[in-house]
């Protein structure tokens, strides 16, 4: 069985009340449930985590190294500004899709800079909550992980 980790960086456990004409009303609970939905159905395990503490990402992808295939990652804040993270991805080896709410490129000029982007695989963003379940459908049919 094909493992997956999914990681939802800062302030992503405030969905649902944090400024929902960008990020959607769904709450994190929703979409990690609709997440376990759908690797359920793709015959996937899950391991979801959500941290403020850029630390704590990056433990968790080195952790992931041990055991994952892909990891589904959505740096939120960090994505432009964590080279900790960007390190620490590059060292694993572990396929990353990254994964944005959002579309990053029609947001503020901050925004369109990732340090994520040049060692992940692919990106998926702009489809609200839709952008987790296409980068996991993305992990089943390219073919990626061990």
């Amino acid at each position: 069985m094909r493992k997956v980790l999914v990681l939802h960086g800062p302030n992503l456990n405030l969905l649902g009340e944090r400024e929902p004409d960008v990020y959607g009303r769904f709450t994190l609970e929703e979409i990690n449930k609709d997440l376990e939905e759908r690797a359920g159905k793709l015959g996937l395990e899950l391991k979801i985590a959500q941290s403020n503490h850029e630390g704590e990402l990056v433990e968790a992808i080195q952790n992931a190294r041990s055991w994952a295939d892909v990891i589904l990652i959505n740096p939120a804040a960090y994505t432009h500004t964590s080279v900790a993270i960007r390190d620490a991805i590059a060292a694993v080896k572990v396929p990353v899709i990254e994964v944005h709410l959002s579309n990053t490129a029609g947001r503020e000029g901050f925004r369109h800079t990732s340090y994520i982007s040049p060692v992940a695989v692919g990106v998926i963003q702009g489809f609200g909550k839709q952008s987790y379940l296409l980068a996991l459908e993305a992990a089943v049919t390219l073919g990626l992980g061990r």
